[in-house]
This record gives C-alpha cells, structure tokens and sequence, in this order.
C-alpha cells in the first residue's frame, strides 16, 4: 500500500454539536471497503490504500454516507501521502519510525 490520507468529513448546519453519528456512518463506510488500512483519530480518520483511485472513491463514499442519514451540506478535508518509491505498511512505519527517536 502506497496512499495514506488524513480524512476528516463533517456535516455542517446540524441542530446538535454532536457529530459522532455523522462520524460513525463515514468510519463505517471506510470499514467497509476492501484493502483499506484505517485508524481513527479523534481529529480525523486516517486511510492507506494501494491506490489513489481507491483512496479517492472511498473519500467520495464517506463524504456521501453523510447525505444518506440527513446531512444538508458536508465539509470534507483531506490530506493526500502519495509516495510511489516504497510499499509497505506505510501508517506503521511512520509511527515506529518517530517511536524508536523518542
């Protein structure tokens, strides 16, 4: 796997603060595809894919997951880490990789 984002969709104009159901359903949506490593975060949802087309499919399915349960405008932030001369595990690597220097 070659692609990471940093992936944070929110709905916008709700009645509520609470936004964990909005959450939930795009998380849901990411836990659903094949081949996807992801981790939340309480900030955003981070996604590794082997491919940018896979990455962006999933960005559109998460962000339209939230139209589905009610949303009338959604806000969908990404951070792209397309690095194409390694494979690998890449969201664990640069985790070890900071670990091991602390």
């Amino acid at each position: 796997m070659t692609v990471m984002a940093e992936l944070s969709v929110v709905p916008l104009g709700t009645s509520s603060t609470e936004l964990s159901t909005y959450v939930a359903e795009a998380v849901k949506t990411i836990k659903q595809a094949k081949g996807v490593k992801w981790q939340l975060t309480p900030m955003g949802t981070i996604v590794e894919t082997d491919t940018l087309d896979k990455l962006l499919s999933l960005v559109k399915e998460a962000h339209e997951a939230l139209f589905k349960i009610g949303a009338k405008r959604v806000s969908t932030l990404i951070k792209i880490d397309d690095r194409r001369d390694r494979r690998g595990e890449r969201m664990k690597e640069k985790v070890d990789s900071v670990l091991t220097k602390i």
